[in-house]
Parts: structure tokens; C-alpha cells; sequence
């Protein structure tokens, strides 16, 4: 092989690792006030997903009611995937974001 025809040396960038990125950030899930779904029923979705006692997930459906959202769970970005996509299921306004 002579020296035209051997390839050209590629340069390669490494991705810049912040401490942003190298950890995986908290993500919190939002559930927003919706003029569809009872009260009683929010509070009962709550129970039933995350596992809260009557009293926390009274608790968290009054802030959603009265403040418009509220925060139900955090962690991982994986977690919070899943948690917006049970809560769709259970026909809940979610979203999620970087903490």
C-alpha cells in the first residue's frame, strides 16, 4: 500500500462530560389541574401509582387542585418516563423536567 492510497487519519472529538451530564439529574413529575378528572379519582391514581397513604395523596391532589400542579415523583429520567406514561394511562395531565 503506498502512501496515496492509505486512508487520512480521522479526527475525533470527544463529547465536553459536565457534572450536568455525567449524573443523571433528578427528574420531577408534574401533575397539572385538568377540569375532566374528580378529585377523589386523582387522589386515588396517586395511591394506587406511587404508593402514598390516603392523607399525602389528599395532600398532593389539593395542591394540584388549588396551586394547579404539583410535584409527585422524582428520580432517574428513566423513572420519570415511566411514571408521565402510567399517569397518561390513568388519563392524568404529567409532564416531566430536569429538577
Amino acid at each position: 500500500m503506498n502512501a496515496a492510497s492509505a486512508p487520512a487519519p480521522v479526527e475525533t472529538l470527544e463529547p465536553e462530560v459536565t457534572e450536568d451530564t455525567a449524573l443523571d439529574s433528578p427528574w420531577v413529575v408534574i401533575v397539572w389541574n385538568d377540569p375532566i378528572n374528580l378529585m377523589s379519582y386523582v387522589a386515588f391514581v396517586f395511591r394506587k401509582l406511587f404508593g402514598y397513604s390516603k392523607e399525602e395523596a389528599e395532600r398532593l391532589m389539593m395542591q394540584v387542585h388549588h396551586d394547579g400542579k404539583a410535584v409527585v415523583s422524582s428520580g432517574s429520567r428513566s423513572d420519570a418516563e415511566r411514571d408521565v406514561f402510567r399517569l397518561h394511562e390513568h388519563g392524568l395531565w404529567a409532564t416531566m423536567q430536569q429538577d
